[in-house]
């Protein structure tokens, strides 16, 4: 086992595909392929598994991967130490529902950090998939909510996936509208007061399910629906119609602008939201600040951090 081999396994976790850890690494592609092989066999362990659709990362390599990352990173910081060589760039991926406050605290992590190269990714996405980044460690952080309706099923998927759930604040659902809306100067938002609108609501693709839901209410009687499957998007219906949607009440002026508002439901219902991460991985240098950066936010906003529901 070389420290190369283990090199070539990470580009492949992170490109998530051969193909294109083959063009990164400038091999071709046979090269890279037999050297994992020559690793699998040595080890007696499949790191990847082959199918028509490309590769993923079997639980045996998930482990392996987490090792490895270590090995890397502290082989990189004692040639930086002792022989001057230029360190690789770092990596560091955040999946995540679609949260303001997660950009707001990238943004502080881009300014802040003072590496002079590294390759970043901030994927805003649907639940299960968040879920199946941090496992297959296509991400190191993912960011969700849990609460008394889905605890079980997310529980059990955490469990499974050798996950760990670390909470960052709980809230109340709200309701946001455009500042103009006819709802917007409640200070408190009933059903029957959302009944005539359109409900905006995230797609969640073939694992569409209440368990799933981004949204933290989900109503059955409802008859008016729009799925949308990016932020800007839901932002522009927002801002353009008398539609809503339904979250944690956390806006960012700067990102969202002035023309929406959030108004509490009428719910007494909790909603945790933190983030996930694989517990065979140690937390490297980007996502300890990350995370730093994350409570911060949570502190000087004043977030509710009263004890985990759950």
């Amino acid at each position: 086992m070389t420290l190369q081999q283990l090199r070539y396994a990470i580009e492949i976790a992170n490109s998530g595909s051969m193909n294109e850890a083959a063009k990164r690494l400038f091999v071709s592609q046979p090269s890279l392929s037999n050297a994992i092989k020559e690793l699998e066999n040595e080890l007696g362990i499949t790191i990847f598994e082959r199918n028509n659709r490309g590769i993923s990362i079997s639980a045996e390599g998930v482990e392996f991967l987490g090792y490895a990352r270590q090995i890397i990173e502290q082989t990189e910081f004692m040639e930086n130490r002792y022989t001057g060589k230029k360190r690789s760039p770092i990596y560091f991926s955040v999946s995540t529902q679609h949260y303001p406050f997660v950009v707001d605290a990238f943004v502080k992590l881009m300014k802040e950090n003072r590496v002079t190269e590294y390759n970043f990714s901030l994927r805003e996405t649907q639940t299960y998939e968040i879920i199946e980044d941090v496992r297959t460690l296509r991400s190191d952080l993912g960011i969700l909510y849990i609460n008394e309706g889905n605890y079980k099923v997310m529980n059990k998927l955490f469990s499974d996936g050798n996950l760990k759930f670390t909470p960052l604040f709980n809230t109340n659902p709200h309701v946001y509208v455009r500042a103009g809306h006819i709802l917007a100067g409640k200070e408190l938002i009933t059903l029957e007061d959302i009944l005539p609108y359109p409900y905006i609501t995230f797609e969640q693709g073939e694992n569409n399910s209440l368990y799933f839901s981004e949204e933290m209410l989900s109503f059955t009687q409802i008859e008016k629906n729009i799925q949308v499957t990016d932020r800007a998007t839901l932002t522009h219906l927002l801002l353009g119609s008398d539609s809503y949607t339904v979250g944690t009440g956390i806006m960012d002026a700067e990102l969202n602008g002035d023309g929406l508002v959030t108004i509490p439901f009428d719910s007494s219902e909790v909603f945790t939201v933190g983030w996930i991460a694989h517990k065979d991985r140690k937390p490297g240098e980007m996502m300890s600040a990350y995370i730093d950066i994350l409570n911060d936010l949570v502190t000087r906003n004043n977030f509710d951090l009263k004890s985990f529901l759950l």
